[in-house]
């Protein structure tokens, strides 16, 4: 089609003002750009593209294999500058668009047929490759993005200078942070917690999904971000997560030592799903410290061994708060019989609950007991 070829042509210039012009309106990442971004990469992007699709009108085959390797690396090339790949896609559609209206316009009857067979067979060709070239660098971005951004962390986290990885990973970790302890059962796939926290945070999030270790920005919404892990990662998951604050960079090894001792130790002692901090666990942390004293504290209860129905009565009598009427509902029994069983404890302990001292030596000593 040498004539139609030739007409074309000269449409070049109504051709990528057309598209440039649509990407601009209708496609949320290039309205976002600068003009002379618009009127330069992307004005010569266009123009390559329709000088490929004036060479196919001319050539007998779909599209000449050069041509097909310059799309893909064009591909690439957007992905590396972080084009979303719907973005890409849009942009050809578009192309695709205005080329044929400049055809319809330009192409006498009888040649239209053929050239519209040729632009759909462009597409059929292109479209693929492209898609894949972009996927293909996408994937590299991201396990480069992963790996300085795990280099990133683990220094952080060994107290080692960080300002090579920073500046790789395009991450400030500058300011206050909350250091993040997280357990699941089962673990959920890594990406999507990484991308739960991520949606939360509203930054990207350094994680160590195998330490079970996230940094994230300090002020952020802990009890929302664990209630959101919950419904992203399923009703299926048990989600426990345990946060210690760090003022800067140079303290987040404490604080991750901080909430990974807290997250050990509320599974240790079996309590509930949810978020925890070091004052909720106050008493507990200080007594899971080994020694004599824990085992000492521990054998306190060691005469309730052969009566497991006095212990459970000990435990629901101090976890609601020495209040005998919820007590004795939880237990279903009767308040003297509730009173009855509390005596026992007494005689066989020395201990009673109803002395102050002696109550908080008992809550103590349960608390041994779950530790040794």
């Amino acid at each position: 089609m040498p004539g139609l070829h030739a007409r074309m042509a000269a449409r070049g210039g109504d051709f990528t003002a057309a598209v440039v012009a649509r990407c601009a309106a209708e496609v949320p990442f290039y309205r976002e750009l600068p003009r002379r971004t618009l009127e330069g990469e992307v004005t010569r992007s266009i123009t390559a593209v329709h000088e490929l699709l004036l060479r196919a009108l001319r050539q007998d085959g779909v599209m000449d294999p050069g041509d097909l390797t310059r799309l893909i690396e064009w591909s690439g090339r957007r992905a590396e500058e972080r084009v979303p790949l719907e973005a890409v896609i849009a942009a050809y559609l578009v192309g695709a668009e205005v080329w044929w209206q400049v055809l319809a316009e330009t192409a006498e009857p009888e040649e239209l047929t053929g050239a519209g067979a040729k632009l759909l067979a462009c597409l059929h060709a292109a479209m693929p490759a492209v898609v894949l070239a972009h996927r293909n660098a996408q994937e590299d971005i991201r396990s480069e993005d992963k790996r300085v951004r795990r280099a990133l962390l683990t220094a952080l986290l060994a107290g080692r200078p960080y300002d090579e990885p920073e500046e790789a990973a395009g991450v400030s970790v500058a300011g206050p942070h909350e250091v993040v302890a997280l357990s699941f059962e089962p673990n959920p796939p890594p990406r999507l917690v990484q991308s739960s926290l991520e949606a939360h945070a509203g930054v990207p999030v350094l994680v160590d999904h195998v330490a079970g270790i996230a940094l994230l920005p300090g002020g952020c919404d802990l009890p929302g971000l664990w209630e959101a892990l919950g419904k992203d990662v399923g009703k299926g998951h048990r989600v426990f997560a345990a946060a210690a604050p760090a003022a800067g960079p140079g303290a987040v090894p404490a604080a991750a030592q901080e909430a990974g001792r807290v997250l050990e130790l509320v599974q240790r002692l079996g309590r509930p799903p949810g978020l925890y901090r070091l004052d909720d666990v106050l008493l507990e942390y200080q007594l899971a410290r080994p020694g004599d004293a824990l085992l000492r504290l521990a054998a306190k209860l060691d005469p309730l061994e052969e009566h497991p129905y006095l212990l459970e009565t000990l435990r629901v009598f101090v976890d609601h708060g020495h209040n005998r009427s919820r007590s004795a509902s939880e237990l279903c029994v009767h308040r003297n019989t509730l009173d009855y069983r509390l005596h026992r404890v007494t005689t066989l302990t020395g201990l009673d609950p109803a002395v102050p001292a002696e109550a908080r030596l008992l809550q103590a000593a349960l608390v041994a007991r779950d530790l040794v």
